[in-house]
């Protein structure tokens, strides 16, 4: 009884040390989770500013308003509005007349605004080519600010380029000008935040923020790579800049996406390595010069890769070597370019665009892919500008089903290719091949695009003139396990390839 009562205060005393010990704990754990929140409520707010005040007030001076004027050639030819002789032609013409009708004969300005952005001191401006496209006058307005010229200053054009809708403009400043330049627009990620400036609707300067909505975006043209993004971009915004957070133009706004002309968040700003290189060139040149590989090319399909015993569609087809650099360096059709000048090509897209940034004149390796092994082909490139200047248009005919013996393989009714066919079908003399007569539509090749008029002048990457032939190049691809067949077809004169299946 003594033990036991003398024992009793001591474990009363050890328990309320072990309280006192876990409230403790729990008092410097909360402390240090409010810390943890405390930092990453700083660190959020240094990744997105309050206010982009800060960024605006930087970049402001640089972006440029633009006002372009044509002068429109006044009407000709008859103007009234009731017929000749009508009793009414005297009351209307009177009345046309007191209503400045008889204007409608005397040329006409016509005014168009857009925006811009500077990009030296000495005063070169870039803008969109359709901004200032057919324009009799351009005049520059800039952001009111210290330094900043306060009244329009007239802008000559030192180049454009239709392809990736991009100009040059340059003005004569009386001091040097603020102006910003170009990033890196392949750091550009989704969701980091952007800032657009312009001139939208003619209402002077405005700035729209967002985030970049998705990155290499094609639209029209060979040279596409877009950024979109959900920053309001409206009329007149056209040949803005689209800025990153550290003040860098990473875009040119050029488009926007839209069923009303108005902003619904899908705008597109042109990339700024694209931009950057083109304004290098029209500095320098006053026009683009693009490298050119003078080749017709298209995408290597599943089908067409296991037809030609690929492991990965990948790479560019050649489908037609016309005279010209590649043909001076041996490509053939039928060649899978699957490298250039060190980088690995994926599709046709990728390998104009990195053609057409090398330098013309510059000799380069080119890997292929021919008859089930790789090789190595240096090329001399050309310039595209020359050769599509020097291009002429292939010329268009019709035919009528030919009267001439013909058999049914892969969906096709095929025969031969007669001096008769060849005159309806415009072909040079001398063009072997066999003709497409009719297409079954319910078979693939139909749904692969073959059409009557077509010219089969390869199976198998082998010329072919005779049915005989076709059915030889038909066995030996199945002896071979091919579960397709590998065709070159003419249509007007432009080749492609198509994979049609033998299984069935």
């Amino acid at each position: 009884m003594t033990r036991s009562s003398s024992v009793q205060p001591q474990a009363i005393a050890v328990s309320k040390e072990q309280n006192g010990q876990a409230t403790m704990w729990r008092v410097l754990w909360l402390g240090v989770l409010s810390l943890v929140m405390l930092m990453a409520q700083m660190l959020s707010a240094q990744a997105r500013p309050e206010s982009l005040a800060p960024l605006a007030d930087e970049v402001s001076p640089a972006v440029v308003n633009i006002t372009t004027t044509t002068v429109i050639e006044g009407r000709t030819g008859p103007q009234g509005i009731v017929p000749e002789g009508s009793p009414f032609e005297d009351f209307f013409r009177e009345f046309q007349d007191r209503n400045g009708g008889n204007n409608g004969n005397r040329p006409q300005r016509s005014s168009a605004l857009g925006s811009g952005f500077v990009i030296s001191e000495d005063g070169y401006i870039v803008t969109n080519n359709h901004v200032i496209a057919d324009a009799d006058e351009i005049e520059i307005e800039f952001f009111p600010g210290d330094g900043q010229p306060k009244e329009l200053l007239p802008a000559k054009v030192i180049g454009t380029d239709p392809n990736t809708d991009i100009a040059l403009l340059k003005v004569e400043a009386p001091a040097p000008l603020k102006f910003v330049s170009f990033g890196d627009s392949d750091t550009a990620r989704v969701g980091d935040w952007v800032v657009a400036m312009g001139n939208p609707l003619g209402q002077g300067f405005s700035l729209s923020a967002g985030i970049v909505s998705a990155r290499n975006r094609e639209l029209s043209g060979s040279y596409d790579d877009y950024i979109q993004t959900d920053a309001a971009i409206n009329r007149g915004n056209s040949g803005g800049p689209l800025f990153n957070m550290d003040g860098d133009v990473v875009g040119v706004n050029t488009a926007i996406l839209s069923p009303n002309g108005g902003s619904i968040g899908i705008g597109f700003s042109m990339a700024s390595n694209v931009v950057s290189k083109v304004v290098l060139q029209l500095k320098e040149f006053g026009e683009t010069r693009r490298g050119w590989l003078g080749v017709r090319i298209q995408d290597v399909s599943d089908d067409v890769a296991e037809a030609m015993g690929l492991d990965d569609a990948k790479g560019a087809l050649v489908t037609d070597v016309p005279d010209g650099p590649s043909k001076d360096a041996g490509l053939q059709a039928g060649d899978v370019i699957l490298s250039f000048d060190g980088e690995e090509v994926e599709n046709t897209r990728s390998l104009v665009r990195t053609v057409g940034n090398t330098e013309v004149g510059k000799t380069v390796r080119v890997v292929v892919y021919r008859e089930g092994k790789t090789e190595t082909l240096k090329v001399t490139l050309g310039r595209r500008e020359d050769a599509e200047r020097e291009a002429t248009g292939s010329t268009e005919g019709e035919t009528e089903d030919p009267k001439v013996t013909e058999k049914e393989l892969l969906g096709l009714s095929i025969g031969i290719l007669t001096d008769k066919i060849r005159g309806e079908l415009n072909l040079p003399t001398g063009t072997d091949g066999l003709v497409i007569l009719s297409v079954n539509e319910v078979s693939e090749a139909w749904e692969k695009g073959l059409r009557a008029g077509d010219v089969i002048t390869e199976a198998g990457q082998q010329k072919v003139a005779t049915i005989g032939e076709l059915e030889t190049r038909i066995s030996e691809a199945k002896e071979a396990g091919r579960k397709s067949l590998l065709l070159l077809v003419r249509r007007n004169g432009e080749p492609r390839f198509v994979a049609l299946n033998l299984v069935k």
